[in-house]
């Protein structure tokens, strides 16, 4: 049992005796003590007063002494108005540590077969272009959510919806056949993902020359600016190839089809690469080339339950007005499904493969409206988890110059930032002077995990719902609140025990019971024993960066402790030892948090 709930158990106690009255036990406010003050603990009174019918004073006073007379958990205790600090007694910090010491997964809850199934979306790729960093933030965020909902003991499923059919894969078709002489990732030397990229920002280029020279001419035949760009946008030939390559793939056009597949499955050659770097996988992958015409079957089956209606021209609509929301198009006039109509096929596709519990969406927050909608529909189509599926909404990351824009080619690669940040972490080591007894393999193994170590962390410990400024060289920083600092902090422990164990020094197999401690000792066991509650509020609130907020605040301490005490020179058997089972247990628990944001923690740096 942990502290504080030894001692709300004893307050509870205290009441009935002093009061002849029980209290719910949310009635029992006890938060840390604040540094002005003696004491690790602090009851708030006040809700209690309406039980002691007396003054805050005396009331804190007289529960204080029963604690300090009945309870072996309290040493002493003082009275600020209406304030009890409690100091905790020092066997109570030591048989903490004890506890989270004598379980290697601390913190973590394993899920049973009975557990609640939460699947979560993320990645959500176009096949006409690489990932980029904005596709880093989500899939991190999406990987990290998933380590996080299952070590609150939930089932996870982890899944991926490919947007790999539309006008915009066609663009990429059509460049590739007018510009690319049967170029293939193979003779180009390129990532498939790349070179299908290059056929995108091709299509812009050539797209936008062919506005610009009809514009001038429709201007010349007497039209103002603005309606002759939107004319010229409209008649340009490349759109309306592009438009009739996409007419094609709908009919099921056997070339086009033919040239689709093979454009994707070098797309799909060239994600898994940098889904390996990343560190993130996912156990099923949805296309939406197969579940558009799911989705149209269920807006089908709406329209003949009068969940949705038809309109004159022949297009279907959702009426949310009752729901203070406006009318949403499912299917155009033409037939033609939206996104919306292939997020509901694809919802059908998913509860058909799994008993969901819990659906989880990691979609940037520019979507926040389209999920809100999506929300209701799928609830009035009877999928029992539509009503509650959590839209996980994330800011933007943007560069020092403005947004990223595929088809204009001003992105930040995810391929050539991983490659930088391992570069990078390696430049820094090697102008350290660090590794120098390292192997060659064993220094780059190091480099990338110091370089994903500083990526993964600085995209997570920002709250995701925040927009994030992203500067490349700004962001690779090895000192304060960084991924490397934390895994230095953790390398430094690795080496003090492996120092232990060469100077003979074993640790204990139970802790010393009478060890003096100081304060920054039982802070340090106080912090420890938290992670368990931080991890269950991480997934209540969906925030992988409170998770990176615990971790920095812990190995911040730890370094505080380590530069003003002794470990393994320190004579007192019984401290050294109570020290290292303590180092010990801050690497467990800081590699098992950093591990819930898919970062590796190395043995040295």
């Amino acid at each position: 049992m942990k502290i504080e709930q030894q001692l709300a158990a004893d307050v509870l106690a205290a009441i009935k005796e002093l009061y002849g009255q029980e209290v719910a036990a949310d009635m029992i406010q006890l938060q840390k003590t604040k540094r002005e003050f003696e004491g690790h603990l602090t009851l708030v009174v006040f809700p209690l007063l309406r039980v002691s019918r007396k003054k805050p004073e005396d009331t804190a006073l007289e529960i204080g002494q029963w604690l300090a007379a009945h309870s072996d958990t309290v040493q002493a205790f003082n009275v600020i108005k209406g304030f009890l600090n409690l100091v905790v007694a020092p066997g109570k910090w030591v048989e903490l540590l004890a506890q989270v010491n004598a379980d290697p997964h601390y913190g973590l809850t394993e899920a049973t077969d009975e557990s609640p199934l939460v699947m979560i979306e993320y990645s959500s790729p176009n096949t006409n272009k690489p990932l980029h960093l904005g596709h880093v933030r989500n899939n991190l965020l999406g990987w990290s959510m998933a380590q996080i909902m299952a070590a609150c003991g939930n089932r996870v499923v982890k899944t991926n919806i490919v947007n790999d059919r539309g006008i915009h894969i066609c663009k990429s078709m059509l460049a590739w056949q007018k510009y690319g002489n049967g170029e293939t990732p193979e003779t180009s030397g390129k990532k498939g993902d790349h070179l299908i990229g290059d056929y995108y920002v091709a299509f812009d280029k050539h797209y936008r020359q062919e506005v610009s020279e009809l514009a001038a001419r429709y201007q010349q035949q007497g039209l103002d600016a603005e309606e002759a760009k939107a004319k010229a946008e409209k008649e340009a030939p490349l759109m309306k190839e592009a438009r009739e390559m996409l007419v094609k793939w709908e009919q099921g056009d056997a070339e086009v089809r033919g040239l689709w597949r093979r454009m994707n499955e070098w797309v799909y050659a060239g994600f898994d690469e940098t889904y390996k770097a990343l560190g993130v996988s996912f156990d099923k992958i949805y296309y939406e080339s197969d579940t558009y015409l799911e989705g149209k079957e269920k807006v089908d089956e709406g329209l003949e339950k009068g969940i949705f209606f038809r309109k004159e021209d022949g297009s279907v609509w959702a009426d949310l007005t009752a729901e203070g929301l406006d009318e949403k198009l499912l299917l155009r006039a033409d037939g033609t499904s939206v996104y919306m109509t292939q997020d509901i096929g694809t919802a059908k596709l998913r509860f058909q493969d799994f008993p969901i519990d819990k659906m989880i969406y990691v979609v940037g927050n520019e979507q926040n409206y389209h999920f809100q909608v999506l929300s209701i529909l799928l609830d009035k189509l009877g999928f029992e988890w539509g009503k509650d599926l959590v839209h996980f909404s994330y800011g933007m990351v943007e560069l020092p110059n403005g947004k990223m824009k595929s088809r204009e080619g001003t992105v930040v690669d995810a391929d050539e930032l991983v490659a930088e940040m391992v570069a990078q972490a390696r430049r820094t080591a090697d102008e350290a002077g660090k590794g120098s007894d390292m192997s060659e393999e064993e220094k780059r193994e190091v480099a990338r995990i110091v370089g994903m170590g500083a990526l993964k962390y600085f995209l997570l410990k920002v709250d995701a719902r925040k927009n994030m400024l992203f500067n490349p060289e700004e962001s690779i920083d090895f000192n304060g609140n960084t991924g490397p600092f934390i895994q230095y902090t953790y390398a430094r422990i690795r080496s003090i025990l492996r120092k232990a164990e060469d100077a003979g020094i074993h640790l204990p197999e139970s802790l010393p019971e009478n060890v003096e401690l100081s304060t920054k000792e039982e802070e340090i066991v106080q912090h420890v024993a938290d992670f368990a509650a931080v991890v269950k509020q991480a997934g209540q609130d969906y925030s992988p960066s409170a998770i990176a907020a615990y971790c920095y605040d812990l190995v911040k301490e730890y370094n505080q402790f380590y530069h003003d005490f002794s470990i393994l020179r320190e004579e007192d058997e019984q401290k050294r030892a109570f020290r290292l089972v303590l180092s010990q247990n801050v690497a467990k628990v800081v590699k098992l948090g950093m591990g819930l944001l898919g970062i590796e923690m190395p043995e040295r740096m």
